[in-house]
């Protein structure tokens, strides 16, 4: 470590959304602390997001064990080191436990709720009007790997249909839709990328033969989520489910259509001056009337029609021209 580095152990989230949504913390405090020099732990889903933050030293995985065993091996990890600033958006007591000088520490609020990046601005007392958007680091090789996969002519409308749980997941038949909607309409003459993880053929297939192949970039469980991310930044519009991709999204500055059922935008919606978040014709209340923990195998997304996600992304495109 070089002389005078103030090292800050950063502890986010276990699931992609809610890692990307704190990430603005982190371009914050290595514009304003220029010799910091970050350790961050994560779920082992996000922890590839920050493979490229500069000044990085670690990234650690942290994997769920029994009766907590996940904290004591991190604690085992990191306390050999004095640490400048702890910032734990898990809320742990782990940092109880370390030699640091400053700590910033998740405690669950009794207000009312407020959306997860201004949460997490709070944690630096970062004012609410101030709030970092979320912001993932790539470097110059992802980004020459984006420029190739996504290289050829006309504009390039992502496509997210999973989500990491069926009762937030829209029909695949109905993402093809639309794809086939605005390909033929306010996007004509562009292509279709099909993003996703490794798990999420079933939605994918459905929309693999929507148009030409030759029109089609589909990155679904091929590459990389920087690579994803960096694609992304190269997307005329993307749409789909509340899920980290459609988080990823709004982070890349893509104009983001986020569809929502069983899910609070007040707290989840994507981030961003160019983001629109459509929901059927139930409130998120209705739905859990029944449905009350959110935990059925029921899909909660049917009364979502497909002209009014269409709808939604021709004003998006129009207001992003």
């Amino acid at each position: 470590m070089a002389h005078g580095a103030f090292p800050i152990l950063f502890i986010t989230a276990t699931r992609i959304g809610d890692a990307v949504l704190s990430s603005g913390l982190i371009k914050r405090m290595l514009d304003e602390i220029p010799n910091a020099r970050f350790t961050i732990v994560a779920g082992k889903a996000a922890a590839p997001l920050f493979a490229e933050t500069p000044q990085l030293d670690r990234v650690i995985v942290m994997e769920k064990a029994r009766n907590g065993g996940h904290w004591f091996k991190l604690w085992r990890e990191v306390r050999h080191r004095k640490w400048g600033l702890i910032v734990d958006l898990r809320g742990s007591a782990v940092s109880q436990f370390l030699r640091r000088e400053r700590r910033a520490v998740f405690k669950r609020g009794s207000g009312p709720p407020v959306h997860k990046v201004i949460e997490a601005a709070r944690l630096l007392k970062i004012e609410d009007e101030d709030a970092p958007a979320p912001y993932l680091f790539t470097s110059a090789a992802t980004e020459a790997y984006a420029d190739e996969l996504t290289a050829g002519k006309g504009p390039i409308l992502a496509i997210a249909p999973a989500a990491n749980w069926v009762g937030k997941t829209w029909p695949a038949e109905r993402f093809a839709q639309v794809a086939i909607q605005l390909l033929a309409g306010p996007m004509a003459g562009g292509r279709l990328m099909l993003v996703g993880g490794p798990d999420d053929g079933r939605a994918i297939s459905a929309l693999r033969s929507v148009i030409p192949r030759e029109r089609t970039i589909d990155l679904a469980g091929k590459v990389e989520l920087l690579a994803t991310y960096a694609c992304l930044k190269r997307a005329r519009l993307f749409v789909g489910n509340d899920s980290g991709l459609m988080h990823m999204a709004a982070a890349a500055g893509a104009p983001t259509i986020g569809l929502f059922g069983p899910s609070d935008e007040r707290l989840y919606a994507p981030w961003g001056p160019h983001a629109k978040v459509v929901r059927g014709v139930r409130r998120l209340e209705e739905i859990r009337e029944v449905d009350p923990d959110l935990s059925q195998a029921l899909c909660h997304m049917m009364d979502l029609p497909v002209d009014w996600v269409t709808a939604a992304a021709r004003d998006l495109l129009a207001q992003t021209a």
